[in-house]
């Protein structure tokens, strides 16, 4: 079977050539490329010794595979990261006319875990002087020791303009450490956040720290996204997000509300590029949830991550929400294939399509009164999604979307999103591929990704309302598939 068309493979979602990959790592963006580093272990498609996998991207739609980045080597695996443009040459690590990109990672020791220490993780740095092609590990690894902290890991580095120094942002356990440095070689720890703020139903995991401009103002506010590896809303792993400021040494939050970034159960490990070339920040997260991503029945590869976001921060009623919407490149792999200007739901409407795990829906609804979407096959298995904005909330239904019963968990319940209507009408957009739903609405304040396993194509859509409704501007897109061609040139 030709590669990327096997059973279930995503189109136009990242995945791996074969193998398992998990968390991204490393997002930057130099020289015209978006680099993206993951986590990745190539001997089985089960978590494995973990290594950096890479991949390149002109637009973060079209990817190539490059070689593996990093090795584990004697201080252990290589954990979680991210990847800075060290353009002053601040590290001494190449020149001011050949900046290095230094990579900052967590080792993780697997005999110093075995051995029941606490303090095996520690952060150690590599770096490139050929554009991330080849990577040389520091000499004096590792740059942070561990002084006995379990969890200690995922480092997220920025460099803040305000302070004028690299800020390194890492979990210990159920909290945030916060360290600064002029170098990125010598670093002191700067403040903590967070150990009894948040949601703590499980380790806290994958930190970034950014900010960002209040949309359609001139505000600035600091963003702090965590991951959490069980406990979020809908089971398993999950994505929470702190608003506030950071003032060069530690952050504080303005709110006392548990605010997720994504509430279905398959959006995990997000975190930003660095170094774009606009003030946008876009986010790639692991596309699985850990209480069943190492069960779900895909080969020769585990592991896909998201579409790239657009994240955007906005204020409502004296409270500021992220919004996520699919980066603009996207349009590019779009084709219209039917469009309606509206549609009376007084009668449920039916549409056929060969393939609606390779599409774009979009409508405006008028959610005066609750809207259901059927995706269904000619298996009997169907994709239920709901607004619901009388009951306040939004449901993804999977039980019978297809294959469901490879994990006890995957499908034991209705997927539900707190939702409170602010306008009258609200802009929907629900994407497929083979094995994915991501489900936005309210121009992305709400969004819902999951994971789906249906055993042939959905081909039919009912939309119906519980009373007479109407929805506008709706638009079938066919997504055309990434990977038939080498996608990326250098």
């Amino acid at each position: 079977m030709d590669k990327y068309s096997e059973q279930f493979r995503p189109q136009f979602h990242f995945s791996p050539l074969n193998n398992w990959m998990n968390d991204p790592n490393g997002l930057v963006y130099y020289k015209g490329l978006y680099h993206l580093f993951y986590q990745y272990y190539p001997n089985d498609i089960v978590w494995g010794s973990m290594h950096w996998g890479h991949a390149i991207s002109k637009d973060l739609i079209y990817w190539e595979h490059k070689p593996i980045a990093l090795f584990p080597d004697e201080l252990g695996d290589i954990f979680s990261g991210s990847v800075v443009v060290d353009t002053m040459n601040s590290s001494g690590l190449g020149s001011k006319t050949n900046p290095p990109l230094v990579a900052i990672f967590t080792y993780h020791s697997m005999e110093g875990e075995n051995a029941g220490r606490i303090d095996y993780q520690t952060q150690g740095i590599a770096y490139s002087m050929d554009n991330g092609d080849t990577w040389k590990k520091y000499s004096d690894n590792p740059v942070i020791k561990n002084t006995g902290y379990k969890d200690f890991r995922d480092p997220k580095v920025f460099w803040d303009g305000n302070s004028k120094q690299w800020i390194l942002v890492l979990v210990a356990g159920n909290y945030v450490k916060f360290y600064k440095s002029d170098d990125l070689i010598n670093w002191k720890h700067s403040g903590d956040f967070g150990k009894e703020t948040g949601a703590h139903g499980g380790v806290w995991e994958c930190p970034d720290l950014f900010e960002i401009t209040v949309d359609q103002t001139n505000e600035k506010k600091w963003v702090l996204i965590i991951s959490i590896d069980t406990g979020a809303p809908n089971g398993g792993s999950g994505t929470q997000y702190f608003i506030g400021d950071f003032d060069g040494n530690t952050f504080t939050c303005e709110h006392d509300d548990v605010k997720w970034i994504d509430l279905g159960t398959d959006n995990y490990a997000g975190i930003t590029f660095n170094n774009t070339p606009t003030e946008k920040r876009i986010c790639i997260s692991w596309m699985s949830n850990w209480q069943y991503g190492q069960e779900v029945p895909t080969k020769p590869w585990r592991g896909a991550m998201t579409l790239p976001r657009e994240l955007s921060l906005v204020q409502e009623h004296n409270q500021y929400f992220i919004h996520s919407n699919m980066v603009p490149s996207f349009q590019s792999i779009k084709t219209n294939v039917l469009k309606r200007d509206t549609i009376d739901l007084t009668d449920i409407f039916i549409v056929e399509h060969p393939n609606f795990n390779q599409s774009e829906i979009s409508f405006v609804a008028n959610l005066s009164k609750n809207i259901r979407l059927q995706f269904k096959n000619a298996k009997g298995e169907c994709l239920i999604l709901e607004i619901n904005p009388l009951q306040g909330e939004i449901i993804v239904d999977r039980r019978k979307s297809g294959f469901v019963n490879f994990e006890k968990r995957f499908a034991n319940k209705i997927h539900v999103c707190p939702y409170k209507k602010v306008a009258k009408d609200a802009n929907i957009s629900i994407v497929l591929d083979w094995s994915s739903v991501e489900f936005f609405v309210d121009n992305g304040k709400y969004v819902m990704t999951d994971l789906l396993f249906p055993s042939a194509f959905y081909n039919v859509l009912e939309i119906s309302s519980d009373e007479k409704n109407a929805i506008a501007n709706f638009n079938i897109n066919a997504i055309e598939s990434v990977w038939k061609e080498k996608p990326c040139s250098t």
